[in-house]
């Protein structure tokens, strides 16, 4: 699902409090303003995503939020579809074939098949 919702910055000395009135307990901060927007975005998914999965309401996004400067409001986004994908650890069994050979050897060395995948896997993709 996708949301936008307005979060209340505030600017401090070395980065900016990031907050959204209308999400209890959903705050963030960040050390710029990119990484505060970045943060923001990835918070909001995080909360609204938990919601869904519990069957939680999902409140309703303010049209617009008053703030007293230097604080500033900026609509931030939320795609709760994409943070699933991008942060489910969930294991997903996958099927494969190797030659027998390869097969005989990596089992009389006692290989982790699961954790030698994924480990190429993240090379492959250039994933740290």
């Amino acid at each position: 699902m996708r949301y936008v919702y307005p979060a209340i910055f505030t600017p401090l000395e070395g980065g900016y409090d990031v907050y959204f009135p209308d999400i209890p307990h959903c705050r963030t901060c960040g050390d710029t303003l990119p990484e505060a927007m970045d943060m923001a975005e990835d918070a909001l998914s995080m909360v609204l995503a938990h919601a869904e999965d519990g069957n939680y309401s999902v409140p309703t996004s303010s049209e617009t939020l008053d703030c007293e400067a230097p604080q500033f409001v900026n609509l931030v986004k939320a795609d709760t579809e994409y943070w699933r994908r991008t942060n489910d650890n969930r294991a997903v069994r996958k099927n494969l074939t190797i030659p027998a050979w390869l097969n005989y050897q990596a089992e009389a060395a006692h290989v982790n098949f699961s954790s030698i995948l994924q480990d190429a896997l993240k090379a492959y993709l250039k994933i740290a």
